[in-house]
């Protein structure tokens, strides 16, 4: 299983000052070193955290995989074409929101999400729909052609007791498999910590968990590498990876 580490607070971070640091580029080689499979970015529409500058040279400076989130938007398409990320994982945006409060809701988008994807897709990028579990969610992912599905843990995040974790990591595990059995690859994430992430990586049929506030959050204290290389570490074990 694949670990795409999300920066976006390194760059909340220096926003909250409105200065030039933390730079969110000197985190790439420092994650990747730590063992990571790629970072993640979202280029929000009233760029709160990551800025345009911030994209354009993160993709000249990731050598793993750049995993660009955005809302299916004309003016965020015209800029995953002009940089060309290696994935664009849609994602649902409210100006309002303090983070991302559910998945993307594709029954009923019409032709505009279905052409978005097809122009991603025309000019070689990976297309990831953000949604939540859900059996008639996964096949009109199907029915607009997107590559992967990344399904929301949100709720599985949100458990009050191990009884419902373990009940909404089941839930999700037959999500993945719906999702691998429709043609479509599974990834995960969202609000996954070091305490809840084994069960998520323990589902075969997901292969990639994203993960950002937890590890930025623990690098404050313990650096960014550490950070990264502890999530890496659970992930493999409970996924099997040697």
């Amino acid at each position: 299983m694949r670990l795409g580490v999300n920066i976006d607070h390194i760059a909340t971070i220096r926003q909250a000052r409105r200065t030039v640091e933390p730079d969110p580029l000197h985190s790439v080689g420092i994650v990747e070193r730590a063992g990571a499979d790629g970072i993640v970015c979202h280029l929000r529409e009233d760029r709160r955290h990551i800025s345009d500058r911030d994209l354009r040279l993160l993709r000249a400076t990731v050598v793993s995989h750049l995993n660009l989130e955005m809302a299916a938007t004309e003016e965020m398409l015209r800029i995953a074409l002009d940089t060309g990320p290696d994935m664009v994982t849609l994602v649902p945006e409210k100006r309002e929101e303090v983070t991302t409060e559910g998945g993307l809701e594709v029954r009923g988008a019409g032709s505009r999400l279905k052409d978005i994807i097809a122009a991603l897709k025309a000019h070689g990028i990976v297309t990831s729909l953000f949604v939540d579990g859900d059996l008639e969610i996964l096949k009109e992912c199907r029915r607009l052609e997107a590559d992967v599905v990344e399904l929301h843990t949100g709720t599985y995040a949100a458990c009050a007791s191990e009884s419902e974790a373990v009940q909404e990591a089941a839930h999700l595990r037959d999500m993945a498999l719906a999702a691998r059995k429709f043609g479509l690859r599974v990834s995960a994430g969202h609000g996954l910590t070091y305490q809840n992430v084994g069960r998520i990586a323990a589902i075969p049929e997901i292969e990639e968990l994203n993960i950002g506030h937890s590890i930025i959050a623990r690098a404050v204290f313990d650096g960014l590498h550490r950070a990264v290389s502890d999530m890496v570490a659970l992930v493999h074990r409970a996924s099997g990876k040697p």
